[in-house]
């Protein structure tokens, strides 16, 4: 068995990424893709509250239309008979008394008539609801069903495509470093990119400038290097300039400068603090 290079492992990577980024994508639409079906169970869920809540509705209006129908009647029946109880009267106080009495059982029932062709309307109104409801909830649960099975059929798709990258990537990873690989599938999964290209001293994922030191070391090969700044691993492509202009980075500056900016802030710190001191003690 051959030993693996440098140029190997990078190579690795690159057809790795491409294997990890289409499993990432796969599997975050098979977060994705059932939601559609959870909405229309909602929506389902919903219409068939309505459509409880609306019987309830048409329960209780019918059982106020038999009551205003009963109420109707009584006040039909005192009206007449009190009007046959005209013809036997011989006081005028008892004519007066019932002429009363059918003077309210005509009011009563001309309310009760009214009321009764308002609830008549209320539970026309209610009947069409429901059976627009009826329809709705038939057309939801056929739609719900095909949405059923377009989801399982998708996800079983994507399973199956999943499993074959699987084994394409079980295929990659030998002789590849556990370590590397755990850091490289996060950042791909952070960034859908784990490993890029850093061209006249510029990694191109993050588009930062890198210390000439980096540069030197992505170059010469002799180990994988992550970027400083975004973390991805890094691998030599050279500019259409050449590679003069990946070594002449002369803005660019070198592991030792991130320290250096730092003792140069503390230096600052020290002169002020020292100078306060001085002039403290004068």
């Amino acid at each position: 068995m051959g030993t693996v290079t440098m140029e190997d492992v990078i190579e690795k990577l690159r057809s790795l990424q491409e294997i990890l980024s289409q499993k990432i994508k796969l599997e975050q639409a098979m977060v994705t893709i059932p939601k559609a079906l959870i909405d229309k169970e909602d929506t389902l869920s919903r219409l068939k509250k309505t459509f409880i809540d609306k019987n309830l509705d048409l329960k209780k209006s019918q059982e106020i239309e038999a009551g205003l129908k009963n109420n109707l009647a009584e006040a039909e029946s005192m009206r007449e008979k009190s009007e046959k109880n005209m013809d036997v009267i011989s006081t005028q106080r008892e004519y007066e008394a019932l002429d009363k009495e059918i003077r309210d059982a005509s009011e009563w029932e001309q309310q009760y008539r009214k009321d009764l062709q308002k609830e008549e309307r209320f539970l026309a109104e209610l009947d069409e609801q429901i059976k627009q409801y009826t329809a709705l909830i038939e057309q939801q649960e056929k739609d719900l069903e095909e949405c059923r099975e377009s989801t399982e059929r998708q996800l079983t798709e994507k399973r199956e495509r999943i499993t074959e990258l699987e084994a394409e990537e079980k295929a990659l990873v030998p002789g590849l470093d556990p370590e590397v690989l755990f850091k490289f599938e996060r950042i791909i999964r952070s960034k859908m990119e784990g490993i890029v290209a850093i061209k006249g001293g510029v990694c191109t994922g993050c588009h930062m400038v890198l210390p000439v030191q980096f540069a030197n070391m992505v170059h010469q090969g002799g180990e994988i290097v992550f970027c400083p700044y975004c973390s991805r691993i890094l691998f030599y492509e050279e500019t259409e300039e050449g590679e003069e202009s990946f070594f002449d980075a002369e803005d660019s500056g070198t592991l030792s400068d991130l320290d250096d900016i730092e003792e140069d802030d503390y230096d600052e710190d020290d002169e002020e603090e020292e100078k306060a001191n001085i002039d403290y003690e004068e």
